[in-house]
């Protein structure tokens, strides 16, 4: 197991040469702008929206409008229409309506928008035809779920301070809501106490269980606040007496995945200073990683700026499909904080075979000082390898092409069922291959303002074909064997 050798970390072998080249100008000009109310989020939305095979972009922009981009393919990138949408924060791409087309759930300083998906890109405003409430607050994180025999998804929505209250903005964190499916639209519920998140995930936690995790800003609550873990079975936030201890720290973004190959979730909460990583135990708890795994990241590598570092969106992906998960970390001053790191550029940790992480960022082309919030990792040339792009605050976006050498072998795969949760939202996958065993959840929600909706991504490493088994939101199993380096729709009919 690849934990093994943690709590023994020195140095470990390095991580083989990742390459990027700068291809932003295919997006242009796009910036994320605005005061205070858009110092946080500025999120990406990844998706393909016309079922072309090419992942297309949705961005934030803040007081500027949002915008959309078509894969043409080759790195060209067409600008498409979208309504009217100003004051947004980030967004996310799911099928709400459950008709197999991805539709967004657009969040704002201010009432949020869903957009219905339709065909080759483009959407429309729903959210009254859908009856989804909507209050006038400022949203920064999203996730969704489906609940057994329902075919529409639950949506938890987290809002950030309360522009309202005259005190604020401290102490004056927001409450949040869960949007259950009802007779007719949607019925809001409210859960509290709100501690200002940035970022929430519905995700089997280390227990097996299914959990709503969300990251809480610090800078806002105070103290009194912490992260938070809600049983969304038992629909209660769980405690120390559950075996949670209390963490208090600036929350950004959320990443989990199995970074040790253990079957169990990791998670990764990125903060003003250190980044921690939160390691699955055997009990069902999380503790700490050991510091020397590397990817606490509290400083700028380039040894200019003492001051801590300020991370935003986490991603875990394969970037040189050698089989190990790596680390992707926007950084990026709140504005003008001076008790932070002013140039502080984005880090992407590569995953070494005793399970440390090396930085590579400097190398590989990536080492950008700009303001950095959302970001994603995906393949948006379809060569099997996990490209880059990045929202920034008050500078343009990034887009870059992962031009790594001598990568390993990968699969890609669509998972697809019928009956509303069309993309197969709560399934997990195992992947085989003779030296590993990996696993991934098709999930919404996590990062920092903003998610994909693709195939998954598995680096095989040297392994030309690998053993699939899919365990279905149902509870039933599928399995079989699949060719490396293709892309596979994998169905429950």
């Amino acid at each position: 197991m690849r934990l093994a050798l943690l709590l023994a970390l020195t140095t470990g072998p390095a991580a083989a040469q990742v390459s990027f080249t700068d291809r932003s100008a295919a997006l242009g000009d796009h910036q994320y702008a605005g005061g205070w109310e858009h110092f946080v989020g500025g999120g990406v939305a990844v998706m393909d929206c016309n079922d072309d095979a090419r992942p297309d972009i949705f961005a934030a922009g803040g007081t500027t409008p949002a915008a959309l981009w078509i894969n043409r393919g080759d790195f060209r990138f067409d600008p498409a229409p979208l309504p009217d949408l100003s004051e947004t924060t980030g967004a996310y791409p799911i099928d709400i309506d459950g008709d197999g087309l991805l539709d967004l759930y657009v969040m704002r300083v201010g009432p949020d928008v869903a957009l219905q998906g339709g065909p080759d890109c483009s959407f429309t405003d729903a959210t009254a035809d859908w009856g989804i409430p909507q209050t006038d607050q400022w949203t920064t994180a999203f996730t969704a779920w489906w609940e057994p025999d329902s075919d529409r998804p639950v949506m938890a929505v987290g809002h950030y301070v309360d522009r309202s209250n005259p005190d604020g903005p401290f102490f004056a964190c927001d409450t949040n809501t869960i949007l259950r499916p009802a007779a007719t639209g949607y019925a809001a519920e409210i859960l509290e106490p709100g501690f200002c998140p940035l970022s929430m995930l519905a995700a089997t936690d280390a227990r097996g269980r299914m959990t709503l995790r969300l990251s809480n800003d610090r800078q806002y609550y105070v103290r009194g606040g912490y992260e938070q873990m809600w049983d969304i079975a038992d629909r209660r936030f769980l405690t120390e007496a559950d075996g949670w201890g209390k963490v208090s720290l600036w929350g950004m973004g959320i990443a989990s995945a199995d970074v040790t190959g253990d079957g169990r979730d990791d998670v990764m909460l990125t903060s003003m200073g250190d980044q921690l990583l939160q390691l699955a135990q055997p009990d069902g708890t999380y503790a700490p990683a050991p510091y020397g795994i590397g990817t606490y990241a509290q400083r700028p590598y380039q040894g200019d700026d003492g001051r801590p570092s300020t991370g935003w969106h986490s991603e875990f992906g394969d970037v040189d499909n050698d089989g190990r998960l790596d680390l992707f970390i926007a950084k990026g001053n709140v504005d003008q904080m001076p008790t932070n790191a002013m140039a502080d550029p984005n880090n992407l940790l590569m995953q070494r075979t005793d399970g440390t992480f090396q930085e590579v960022a400097p190398a590989a082309g990536l080492a950008d000082p700009h303001r950095a919030r959302g970001a994603a990792l995906a393949d948006f040339d379809g060569d099997g390898r996990l490209d880059l792009v990045v929202v920034n605050r008050r500078a343009p976006m990034l887009l870059y092409r992962n031009e790594t050498p001598a990568t390993g072998h990968w699969l890609g795969l669509s998972l697809t069922q019928p009956d509303g949760n069309t993309q197969a939202v709560g399934a997990r996958v195992t992947v085989t291959t003779p030296d590993l065993t990996q696993t991934r959840e098709v999930r919404i929600g996590g990062g920092h303002a903003g998610g994909q909706a693709l195939p998954l991504h598995i680096g095989l490493g040297p392994a030309t074909a690998a053993d699939v088994t899919v365990t279905w939101p149902d509870g039933t199993t599928t399995t079989q064997t699949l060719q490396a380096d293709t892309v596979t729709r994998l169905s429950n009919d």
